[in-house]
């Protein structure tokens, strides 16, 4: 029972640090999920929203 309520413990505090910026901050908000800054596009990452949207391109044969 020690191990569980420790537990329960643990999640809670994770819980609140992931949201230390959007409960203390005026106007905080959780980041983008989206790969939409450059540094995600030029390493070559699309958002998957994005790359339904574009017309799949032929393959070249060789």
């Amino acid at each position: 029972m020690k191990v569980v309520i420790l537990a329960i413990i643990i999640v809670a505090i994770c819980f609140l640090l992931l949201g230390v910026k959007v409960l203390f901050v005026r106007g905080g908000r959780f980041p983008s999920g989206h790969t939409h800054s450059a540094a995600f596009r030029s390493r070559g990452i699309g958002c998957a929203h994005g790359t339904d949207a574009e017309p799949e391109k032929p393959k070249k044969s060789h």
